[in-house]
C-alpha cells in the first residue's frame, strides 16, 4: 500500500484531549501492559517522537493495544541488533510506557507516535511470545518543589550544556520545543531524561540511564554523556568551517582569477589560454630551420587549434601534436669534432684492449674528418657479453661531442614502439628514436640500440622489419613516424647496435649495417681492465680509500684464470666486488684498518677455485678441437674408442647438434674409405664398433668447425697412434677431403693459448683471418694452414 493510501489500524485514535492526558498518577497506570522492543537505543520517558516497525511481527500487538481503554505500550529495548525474533530473555529489565497515537500501517511498516509518560520495570512476563504482556511496576518520581541544592546545580548545568549545544545543531532546537510544551525547565527529572535522549551515545549507556532510577546518579551520567555530545558538536563545527572556509576561500581565488583574466584582456595585457598556446608554437617555430612540409603541417594545425573550444578533446589531441611537432629539434646539428688523435685517447682511456675494434672507429671517423662530417652510419658491434660494447658506443659519442641517446629492442614486440601510434589512439606517442631526438635536442645524436639480435615479433607487428627503413642510409632521410605524419630526416644520426650473435638478425637488417666484432679478452688485457677500471670502480663504490684494500697483479690474475674465464669481464667484475664486500667487514669490525689480499688469501673471499688449470687430453682417439659460443671461444675434445669387434657400428653422444653429428657422419665414411692412403688398417672399421663421445654431455653443441678434429680423432685409433705434442685444431670437413673455413677464429685462437696450447691447424682459407689479428694474440703461437686432410694427417702424425 503506498503512502498515500495509508490505512488506520483498527481499534484507535486516541487524539490528546480526548479522554487521555500527558501524565497519569501512579495509581491509576495499568499493572499489565503489552510490549514492543526498541533496537537502536531506550525511549526516554520525556520524548515525543514517531516510531516505525515491521508489520508482520508486531501487528497484532498494535491491534491489542487500540482495543485497550488508555491506549499504553510499553518500549523496551532489546540487547541484540534485531527485535523481530526477540524472546523475553532480549529485553532489559527497564523500559518507558508511552501512549500510542495515530498508528497506521504501509508498505509492510507499522507507524505511530509515542508519547512517553512514565518509567517501569518489568517484573514478570505474562506471555513469553508475540504479542508480549509483562507485569510491571512504576519507580517513584521526585515530586517537584522538593530538591536539593545539589539537584539544582545539576540542572542548571544541564540546561547549561543544552544551551551551549543549541547554536551547534538546529535540530536541538526542534526537540527543546515539543519538550517545553510538555514539561517545565523547573522538572529535573524530566529535564534530565531529555538531555540524556539528545545525546548519540552507545545503546548500553542510556539504557544505564534509564536504569536510574535514583536522580542524582541519573543525573551525573547524563551530563557526563551530554558534555561529550558538546565536545563532539564543536569539533564537528570547527571541521565544517575549515572546509568551509577553504571552499570559500577558492571560490574567491577563483572569480579574482577570472575577473583578472577579463580586466588584463580588456586592456591588451593578457590573452586566452588559446592565444597563448599559439603564441608559445610561433615563438618556438622561429628558432627552428624547418623543411617546407613541416612548416605547412604546421600552419595547418595552428589554423585548427585557433577554431577549436578549449575545453574539446580535439583541443587537447590538437595541442599535443603541435606540442610534439615544435619541440623537435629541426634543423639543429652537435658540431662533430673530428681529432683522431683526441680520440684515440678517449678509447684508450675508456677501455683496455680491444686494438682492432679500436683502429676501425678511428678509420670511420677519419673518412669523417676527410669529409668534414660524420654522416648517419650504422655499425653493430658484436661479440660475448661483458667485452665492452654498450661502452664503445658511449666513448665514440664522446670522441665526436655528439649527444648519446641508448635504449634497449631486447624482446621488443610491438613495431608501434619503433614507428610510434597513431593519433587517433588515445594516449598516442611516438615511436623511440622520435622521443631519442627529442630528447638529446640534436638532430645527430649517437643513437644506441642494444640487445639487436633479441628483437621479437607479434600480431602487433614485426619490430625488426621496421627497422629497416630507420637503419637504410637510403630511406631514413625521409623517415616518416606514425604520430608525426611529417618526414623527419635522420640521416645524419649515427646508430650503433649491439648483438652477441648474428644469427637471429635478419639478412636484410644485418645487410644495412657494418659489422665490427669485438672477441674476448686475453688474461694480459683482463688484468690490465681489472687494475684500471674494475678494481677503482669496486672501491669508489664501497666508499673506500685507495689503499684500504689492495689486490696483488699475481691474486687478479688467478681471479682471472679460476674464478672468471668467461670471454668478458662481468664475472670478473662480480668476484673483485666480493673482496672488496669482504675486506670492508673486516675493517668495519675493526679486525684491520687495511686489507692486502694475495693470492694464498683469494680462498677465504672467493671460497675454491671455479675453474682448475685445464690441461689438454691426450691418447689414442683423443684430440683437441677449438669451438665458438656466444660466450666466446673454448676448447673441445674429441674422443674416440673401439667398443668391441663383433660388428661393425658408429655411436654419437655429448649432446650434439643435427650439423655436428653430419659432421660426424662425414668424418666416419671418409677416413674408412682412405685407411689404407693414411696407413691404417682397412679393415679397422670393418669389424670393429666405435664410439665417438664430445664430453660436458650436458652443454648442447652444434656446428660444422669440428670435422677434422672427429676424422682425425678416428684416424688415431684406427692408426692405434696417439698425437705426440699438445694441439687444437678447426675446420670443416667435406667427403672428398677438402677443408673449408669456419668463423670464429679470434675466439677459438684467444680459447688455445688459455689453456695453453701453442700449436694450431687452421683451414688455408682463414689465413687472412688470423693475419688480422694483433700480434700480441699471435705471438707465441705456430699455426699450420690445411687445404685438404691430407694436409692435416702430414702435421699430426708426419705421414
Amino acid at each position: 500500500m503506498s503512502d498515500e493510501q495509508q490505512s488506520p489500524i483498527e481499534g484507535e485514535i486516541v487524539e490528546p484531549g480526548e479522554g487521555s492526558q500527558t501524565a497519569l498518577p501512579a495509581q491509576t497506570l495499568p499493572s499489565t501492559i503489552h510490549i514492543l522492543p526498541m533496537t537502536e537505543k531506550p525511549f526516554f520517558p520525556a520524548q515525543t517522537l514517531p516510531l516505525l516497525m515491521n508489520q508482520a511481527p508486531w501487528m497484532e500487538t498494535v491491534k491489542q493495544i487500540g482495543e485497550t481503554p488508555h491506549h499504553l505500550v510499553g518500549l523496551v529495548a532489546v540487547k541484540g541488533e534485531v527485535s523481530d525474533d526477540a524472546s523475553p530473555e532480549d529485553f532489559y529489565s527497564v523500559g518507558t510506557l508511552v501512549r500510542m497515537h495515530h498508528p497506521m500501517h504501509s508498505d509492510g511498516k507499522i507507524q505511530f507516535i509515542a508519547e512517553g509518560v512514565a518509567r517501569f520495570k518489568v517484573m514478570e512476563w505474562v506471555s513469553g511470545k508475540t504479542p508480549f504482556v509483562a507485569r510491571v511496576e512504576y519507580p517513584a518520581e521526585p515530586r517537584q518543589g522538593g530538591h536539593s541544592e545539589e539537584i539544582k546545580a545539576y540542572a542548571l548545568a544541564i540546561i547549561n550544556t543544552i544551551k551551549d549545544l543549541l547554536p551547534l545543531n538546529p535540530l536541538y532546537s526542534e526537540e527543546l520545543k515539543f519538550f517545553l510544551n510538555r514539561f517545565s525547565p523547573n522538572e529535573p527529572s524530566q529535564l534530565t531524561d531529555f538531555a540524556a535522549s539528545l545525546t548519540t551515545a552507545p545503546k548500553e549507556k542510556l539504557q544505564e540511564v534509564l536504569d536510574a532510577v535514583n536522580l542524582r546518579r541519573r543525573m551525573e551520567k547524563v551530563l557526563v554523556l551530554i558534555k561529550k555530545e558538546l565536545d563532539v558538536a564543536r569539533l564537528q563545527t570547527q571541521i565544517r568551517e575549515r572546509v568551509e572556509e577553504k571552499m570559500t576561500q577558492q571560490q574567491r581565488e577563483f572569480f579574482l582569477r577570472e575577473q583578472l583574466k577579463a580586466i588584463q584582456k580588456e586592456l591588451g595585457i593578457a590573452k586566452d589560454d588559446r592565444t597563448a598556446d599559439l603564441e608559445l608554437y610561433r615563438d618556438r617555430v622561429k628558432k627552428l630551420t624547418l623543411p617546407p612540409h613541416a612548416t605547412k603541417k604546421i600552419d595547418d594545425e595552428m589554423t585548427k587549434l585557433s577554431g577549436l573550444e578549449h575545453g574539446s578533446p580535439e583541443y587537447t589531441v590538437t595541442r599535443n601534436y603541435l606540442d610534439w611537432l615544435t619541440s623537435l629539434p629541426w634543423g639543429k646539428y652537435t658540431k662533430d669534432k673530428l681529432d683522431l688523435e683526441r680520440a684515440r685517447k678517449i678509447l684508450d682511456a675508456d677501455h683496455d684492449g680491444l686494438d682492432d675494434v679500436k683502429e676501425r672507429i678511428i678509420e670511420f671517423l677519419a673518412v669523417g674528418a676527410m669529409k668534414g662530417e660524420v654522416a648517419g652510419s650504422i655499425l653493430l658491434l658484436v661479440g660475448p657479453p661483458g667485452v665492452g660494447k654498450t661502452s664503445i658506443g658511449r666513448s665514440v659519442a664522446r670522441a665526436l661531442g655528439r649527444k648519446f641517446y641508448r635504449f634497449s629492442v631486447g624482446g621488443m614486440r610491438d613495431e608501434a614502439e619503433i614507428k610510434g601510434h597513431r593519433r587517433t589512439y588515445i594516449g598516442a606517442l611516438p615511436g623511440k628514436f622520435i622521443q631519442a631526438i627529442k630528447e638529446v635536442e640534436s638532430q645527430n645524436p649517437v643513437i644506441m640500440l642494444d640487445e639487436v639480435d633479441k628483437i621479437g615479433a607479434s600480431y602487433q607487428g614485426d619490430p625488426a622489419s621496421a627497422l629497416l627503413e630507420v637503419l637504410d642510409p637510403e630511406q631514413n632521410s625521409e623517415f616518416l613516424d606514425h604520430y608525426l605524419d611529417v618526414r623527419f630526416d635522420l640521416s645524419k644520426t649515427l646508430f650503433i647496435c649491439t648483438a652477441n650473435q648474428l644469427d637471429s638478425i635478419p639478412g636484410p637488417l644485418l645487410d644495412r649495417m657494418e659489422t665490427i666484432r669485438l672477441s674476448g679478452y686475453l688474461t694480459e688485457e683482463k688484468l690490465a681492465i681489472a687494475k684500471h677500471h674494475l678494481w677503482p670502480k669496486q672501491l669508489k663504490k664501497a666508499g673506500l680509500k685507495r689503499g684500504q684494500v689492495s689486490l696483488t697483479d699475481a691474486a687478479i690474475r688467478r681471479i682471472i684464470e679460476g674464478y672468471a674465464r668467461e670471454a668478458g669481464v662481468r664475472q670478473l667484475e662480480h668476484q673483485l666486488g666480493k673482496v672488496v664486500r669482504k675486506g670492508v667487514v673486516k675493517i668495519v669490525r675493526k679486525e684491520a684498518e687495511k686489507i692486502h689480499v694475495n693470492v694464498a688469501d683469494l680462498e677465504e673471499y672467493l671460497d675454491q677455485r671455479a675453474f682448475l688449470p685445464e690441461k689438454p687430453n691426450t691418447g689414442i682417439g683423443v684430440v683437441t678441437g677449438l669451438a665458438w659460443t656466444a660466450l666466446g671461444g673454448a676448447t673441445l675434445t674429441i674422443e674416440a674408442t673401439k667398443v668391441h669387434t663383433l660388428n661393425r657400428g658408429f655411436k654419437l653422444t655429448g649432446k650434439l647438434g643435427e650439423v655436428m653429428r653430419e659432421s660426424a657422419e662425414i668424418a666416419y665414411s671418409y677416413v674408412s674409405s682412405h685407411l689404407k692412403t693414411f696407413k691404417g688398417d682397412p679393415a679397422f672399421f670393418d669389424a670393429a664398433f666405435v664410439h665417438l663421445h664430445v664430453p660436458e654431455g650436458a652443454t648442447p653443441k652444434d656446428g660444422p668447425s669440428a670435422g677434422i678434429t672427429m676424422a682425425t680423432a678416428l684416424l688415431s685409433l684406427a692408426r692405434n697412434e696417439k698425437i705426440a705434442r699438445p694441439l687444437a685444431m678447426t675446420g670443416e670437413l667435406t667427403l672428398t677431403g677438402h677443408v673449408l673455413p669456419v668463423g670464429g677464429i679470434r675466439e677459438k685462437v684467444i680459447a688455445a693459448k688459455r689453456v695453453g696450447i701453442t700449436e694450431l691447424i687452421l683451414p688455408e682459407a682463414n689465413k687472412p683471418d688470423f693475419e688480422r689479428l694483433p700480434d700480441y694474440v699471435k705471438a707465441g703461437l705456430s699455426a699450420h694452414f690445411v687445404a685438404r686432410f691430407k694436409d692435416v694427417v702430414k702435421q699430426v702424425f708426419g705421414a
